[in-house]
């Protein structure tokens, strides 16, 4: 098998082939110029961004026949040999495999021996976090004082997990994402070697899907060149990554802008016909307006090329929506994002997400309704003062007339969608009981409902429980809307949940509006003879939801109740 990946045929060989480092290889290669080699280094960073290349190039570099220098002259016998792997001096160990104690005491064992064919033994322990505790402990000592032959350099991805005993005993350099416009100089380089056509817009977005990692972008481009037949196009990588392209995206985000939900929603539809991921789509989609949101506040800020291609639409749309409209997009797409993580539908939350944000108001209509009633209020100021300069003429009203009464406006009253027969039906069986055990664990019920669903306890804080009975409890709410949106199933579902936990019983919730339950109630209690069935707030002999929780605990016996 003659062919290789490109992350293999250009790994980095020189320091100068590490892109987007120059604050670790610049450190590097003075410390080699002026011999001040250290016994320990310690690479950390993400994944694809030259940590165990550089630890390579370090070998080379000190073993070196022209040592000291800057760069590995990669013609040596030294250089050639650590490249093609055959020096036994320096020994690559994989932390992930060899991770027991046994292994790491191996090498404490052979580290007194001297190298066999270069100056310096060198061991290369990549993703090192793996390690055991106790590996850990048997590789201490060794840092801690290493023959003059030896030079260890540890790689890892995960520093956190590293114990401080051993970070301590090394040369620390953290490498960073590579930023996409290293990315695509480097890959522009490879082409140009490679003979291979690839068009620019397709670089940029291989260097996006990326996100920070070389490795990861030769890997994509790899895949893209076997995808594609001549020329590799935007529309290759975008069929090897899963990604949308930005003229997509910009289409969808000028959608949401003029309140289109049809045509949302037809783009959304071309996107899954073409087997695009909705959860992959919609991370794009909140990286677009975070790119936005960064381009009108920071225009010239290098880091908002990274992911977006500033062009006409996206120039547009950040000149002419607001930070605010941009902020709701943003929450909308990460609330929506959160819900997706738990569902077996994520195209429904994705079309979820579109039509709220579609139906949202956006900047430009708040300030023209802003400008319209402003206008209406200045043409009534005017209307007002003209009234005051010429005064009103005031017609003589007769006598008959001014006895007759004046109407007056009364507000309608809401109704809530319950039936009054199934209030009634649950007056029959309420008891002041029922009702004092669910008052009296009411702020507990509250409180719990806020740190499950913070959404349910918004629409219920204004509510009471009027009524129960076993199994049903009465919640009175002062206005419709709150009353209809606590009746749907996830936010009476997390109340019944809570109250039955708390309770130790089931409970059904059933909702009413104030105005409702006061007219229900009194209808109820001209049927009967006895006093009111349920112990309501109204009555007299109400009792304190508070006296009542603590007779039920200790006893009449040992009650003392002062009004």
């Amino acid at each position: 098998m003659s062919y290789q990946a490109l992350y293999r045929v250009w790994r980095p060989q020189t320091f100068e082939d590490v892109v987007g480092q120059k604050h670790v290889t610049r450190t590097i290669q003075n410390a080699l110029m002026q011999q001040k080699i250290s016994h320990a280094y310690l690479f950390t960073g993400p994944r694809g961004t030259g940590k165990t290349s550089a630890a390579k190039i370090i070998a080379k570099a000190i073993n070196c026949e022209k040592a000291p220098v800057a760069e590995p002259c990669n013609e040596c016998s030294a250089c050639l040999g650590i490249t093609d792997g055959s020096i036994s001096d320096v020994i690559e160990i994989d932390a992930a495999s060899n991770t027991g104690v046994d292994d790491i005491r191996d090498i404490r064992d052979k580290v007194k021996y001297a190298p066999s064919s270069v100056s310096y033994k060198v061991y290369i322990i990549d993703e090192v976090h793996m390690l055991s505790t106790g590996a850990f402990n048997a590789l201490l000592k060794t840092l801690e004082e290493p023959p003059k032959h030896v030079v260890f350099i540890l790689a890892t991805t995960e520093p956190h997990k590293i114990p401080l005993t051993i970070i301590s005993r090394c040369q620390r350099f953290d490498m960073r994402r590579i930023t996409a416009y290293d990315i695509v100089g480097r890959l522009q380089t490879i082409i140009e070697a490679q003979e291979i056509e690839v068009q620019e817009d397709a670089l940029y977005q291989v260097a996006r899907a990326a996100d920070g990692g070389m490795r990861d972008a030769l890997s994509i481009l790899d895949q893209a060149i076997s995808y594609s037949e001549a020329e590799v196009s935007l529309d290759d990588v975008l069929a090897v990554t899963g990604s949308v392209s930005q003229k997509m995206i910009s289409r969808i985000a000028a959608a949401f802008f003029v309140k289109d939900v049809a045509e949302a929603l037809n783009a959304v539809e071309e996107l899954m016909e073409h087997g695009k991921d909705a959860a992959r789509f919609l991370e794009d989609l909140i990286y677009y307006f975070r790119d936005l949101l960064l381009f009108q506040t920071a225009p010239q800020l290098e880091e908002v090329e990274e992911r977006v291609k500033v062009d006409e639409s996206f120039e547009h749309l950040a000149k002419n929506s607001s930070k605010e409209w941009v902020y709701k997009v943003i929450e909308t797409l990460n609330r929506n994002q959160q819900e997706m993580k738990w569902t077996n539908h994520p195209r429904i939350f994705l079309e979820l997400a579109l039509v709220q944000i579609c139906q949202e108001e956006t900047a430009s209509q708040a300030t023209q309704d802003h400008s319209e009633l402003l206008d209406r209020i200045q043409k009534l100021e005017q209307e007002l003062n003209e009234l005051k300069q010429k005064g009103i003429e005031v017609k003589q009203v007769e006598p008959e007339q001014e006895s007759k009464p004046k109407k007056q406006f009364k507000p309608s009253k809401q109704k809530s969608s319950v039936s009054h027969g199934k209030i009634k039906e649950i007056l029959k069986k309420a008891t002041k009981q029922d009702l004092m055990k669910v008052k009296s664990v009411w702020g507990e019920v509250m409180e719990n409902v806020r740190q499950e669903k913070v959404s349910a306890h918004a629409w219920l804080k204004d509510s009471e429980p009027v009524a129960a009975t076993d199994k049903t409890f009465l919640l009175s709410f002062q206005y419709d809307m709150h009353c209809q949106m606590a009746a749907k199933d996830n936010i009476r579902g997390t109340v019944e949940s809570v109250l039955t936990r708390t309770l130790g019983r089931n409970m059904e919730m059933v909702g009413i509006v104030e105005g409702d339950w006061q007219e229900i109630r009194a209808e109820f209690l001209k049927t009967r003879d006895e006093p009111e069935p349920s112990g309501n707030e109204g009555s007299e002999d109400t009792e304190d939801p508070l006296v009542s929780e603590a007779r039920r605990l200790v006893g009449d016996d040992l009650l003392d109740i002062q009004s």
